[in-house]
């Protein structure tokens, strides 16, 4: 179904076709259309869950977690919906999401548009999805860096009882500043914040969620050991490695090679495998990895888990692979 949509998909505005794709795959959902694209039998354990396999989906593609049933009947082993902020927010102005199909990337400057935590959390209950969901926390644009703990500890209040883990996002480079969260001091003044959080809410609820942290492929091998350092230290339950890059270089002379945004999709890979690989080096097996980025067919999925990853997520290589993408990987990753 998707080879014949993706003519159509590819002649209309990227974020109109995102949309239009997600109402489609609800309706076939809905309709029984939809159903499991693989038996899954390839259990994984992470951060303490038990998953039905280890490919799932990355945060960005359900902003609001408005089409979480539809999207686990493509045969992931969990989802991650987000990144959602406090308060609703309309993100960066448009156009600003863009396909390079000669790259099998996209470009985005989305800015964490969605609805706020409270709409998602009513989304979540409307579900009826009983598997892994992780939930994808960040700061809102109007904050200001130096507040921006308080963002992600008011999120990671409201959405610990209805998540499976949650996923603190300090490497989108749509946000400004954002990324400087990922400095050695700024980082654990914000990651010991949410651990204590995290450990009065376990209390609370009688239940322990994993948190995660999100980090950028644009590190060197000095960022990425203070970054682990720092991990350890405050006992963080795993991290994804990694969000979309602001190097284009790989894009040449595209005339899309000069939008601001991350980049996504294959160009990404060989920054991302790379940020994986010295990060499982220095995290020395004291927590999971996850890797995402480049993947567009089961090898890079499957390359993702020698390279040290405990799990996988896609998301860019829907896009141009849709839902076969996601058999491909499960079956790379047996």
């Amino acid at each position: 179904m998707y080879s014949f949509l993706r003519p159509f998909l590819f002649q209309t505005d990227a974020e109109k076709a995102h949309h239009f794709t997600l109402a489609a795959l609800d309706k076939a959902y809905q309709f029984g259309i939809l159903g499991k694209t693989e038996n899954q039998t390839n259990p994984t354990r992470l951060m303490g869950l038990n998953l039905p396999n280890p490919v799932g989906l990355a945060a960005g593609l359900d902003k609001n977690g408005e089409h979480i049933d539809a999207l686990a009947a493509l045969g992931f082993g969990f989802i991650e919906i987000g990144t959602v902020t406090p308060k609703p927010q309309e993100g960066n102005p448009k156009p600003r999401l863009f396909r390079v199909p000669e790259h099998m990337a996209v470009i985005n400057r989305m800015g964490f548009n969605n609805h706020g935590i409270d709409a998602m959390i009513r989304n979540i209950q409307r579900s009826k999805f009983k598997g892994i969901l992780g939930i994808n926390i960040g700061k809102n644009a109007v904050t200001p860096i130096e507040q921006a703990a308080d963002d992600y500890l008011i999120c990671l209040e409201k959405a610990y009882p209805y998540a499976s883990y949650i996923t603190v996002n300090i490497s989108s480079p749509n946000t400004k500043n954002l990324r400087a969260l990922q400095g050695g001091d700024e980082l654990s003044a914000l990651l010991e914040a949410l651990k204590n959080k995290q450990a009065n809410l376990a209390a609370q609820h009688g239940k322990y969620i994993p948190l995660a942290v999100k980090i950028a492929p644009d590190l060197d091998k000095a960022q990425i050991a203070d970054i682990a350092h720092v991990v350890k230290q405050v006992e963080m339950d795993g991290i994804i490695a990694t969000n979309t890059t602001i190097d284009k270089t790989p894009l040449g002379n595209h005339k899309l090679a000069n939008e601001a945004g991350g980049l996504s999709g294959r160009p990404v890979r060989e920054k991302s495998n790379a940020v994986l690989k010295e990060l499982v080096a220095q995290i020395d097996g004291k927590l999971p990895v996850i890797g995402v980025g480049g993947i567009t067919q089961g090898g890079d999925a499957a390359e993702k888990i020698r390279l040290g990853a405990a799990a996988v997520q896609i998301y860019s290589g829907l896009v141009y692979r849709g839902p076969e993408l996601v058999k491909e990987c499960l079956r790379a990753c047996f």
